[in-house]
Formats: structure tokens, C-alpha cells, sequence
């Protein structure tokens, strides 16, 4: 798991931010794509392209924090 301690904490959060958000209007892909998966319409592959595509970052960050909380 090096190549998780070597990704840098701050570029990081900012890129899971972007990604996790965008796009910014009318509303964030992930609300939209959660909201499709609760109702149980998330069916066609590119939605859930989509959700695990803009997931990748934020889960990425998560990780690496739980990491760094992990090992002190």
C-alpha cells in the first residue's frame, strides 16, 4: 500500500471534491446516480459507469485517511 502514502493528501481532497461534485449544476452526478440507486432505476451500464467514475476519487481519499488514521 506505498503507492497510497505516496499520493499527496492535499491534491487529493481537492481533486475528490471536483470530481465528487461535478457537475456543479443543476445537480452533483453522485446525488443524482445515489438517488438512482435507491429507487432501483440505476440499470443502463453508463450510469453505473458513471457512479463508480465519479466514486473513484472520493473513495480514493477515504482510503488514504483511514490509512494515515490506522497507522499512528
Amino acid at each position: 500500500m506505498e503507492w497510497l502514502d505516496r499520493i499527496p493528501l492535499g491534491p487529493l481532497a481537492v481533486g475528490a471534491l471536483l470530481l465528487g461534485l461535478a457537475p456543479f449544476t443543476p445537480e452533483p452526478h453522485l446525488v443524482e446516480k445515489a438517488r438512482m440507486l435507491a429507487q432501483g432505476t440505476l440499470r443502463r451500464p453508463i450510469d453505473v459507469f458513471d457512479l463508480f467514475f465519479h466514486l473513484s476519487l472520493p473513495a480514493l481519499l477515504l482510503a488514504k485517511v483511514a490509512r494515515m488514521a490506522l497507522s499512528r
